[in-house]
């Protein structure tokens, strides 16, 4: 059965969850020393980046949040950058990542394919104008992006990296199935009708 592209966006919002959850059980156990020693990236250490991440999902959730509720734009949005490393505690980064992963899932799940390209505005210097699809676009290559950053760092650290891969096949339901547990949620409420009894069958077969 096709999906629609709204119906993709909603699965990269839950794989964003997923995958935050996931290393998220990882990046927890280390001290405040281990994320802020120096590393090689982009932002030095494990606790920039994880704090970049989280900040710039707060920047952009809330310009969507913002036109989807028919709002101005916030006129004061570099709010979100005053202070760049809010939070210095593994746990914290972890709660608060979770919390806007879920305001962006549930932005996802009002969207459809004849709204994608109404305007979402950001008031920067210059105002930033782009479709909600160009801006959710945007969104998941940045997390990808910076979280492949994270997992890369945390090879250098006493915590083996999780695995990252494991949300869009089908027949890997098995693998993440723990994760989903833990998230409360089921195949079928991502995938649609239906779906669980395709895991069952990719996964006897």
């Amino acid at each position: 059965m096709n999906q629609p592209l709204s119906h993709h966006l909603l699965t990269m919002a839950y794989q964003n969850a997923w995958a935050n959850h996931r290393l998220g059980k990882a990046w927890e156990i280390l001290t405040p020393g281990e994320l802020a020693a120096p590393r090689v990236s982009f932002f030095p250490s494990l606790k920039a980046t994880l704090n970049h991440i989280l900040t710039c999902d707060w920047f952009y959730v809330d310009a969507l949040e913002r036109e989807l509720r028919g709002e101005p734009p916030r006129p004061d949005c570099y709010v979100f950058f005053d202070d760049e490393e809010p939070f210095d505690q593994a746990a914290d980064l972890r709660r608060e990542q979770a919390l806007v992963d879920r305001r962006l899932i549930a932005y996802c799940e009002q969207q459809r394919d004849a709204d994608l390209q109404r305007i979402v505005t950001i008031a920067r210097e210059k105002p930033q104008r782009d479709s909600r699809l160009r801006m959710l676009s945007h969104l998941f290559e940045h997390q990808l992006h910076h979280r492949g950053q994270v997992h890369a760092m945390l090879s250098g650290t006493r915590v083996a990296p999780p695995q990252l891969d494991e949300f869009f096949c089908a027949g890997e339901a098995a693998l993440r199935a723990e994760d989903f547990a833990e998230l409360g949620w089921s195949e079928a409420q991502i995938w649609g009708e239906g779906a669980e009894a395709v895991e069952e069958k990719n996964g006897s077969a």
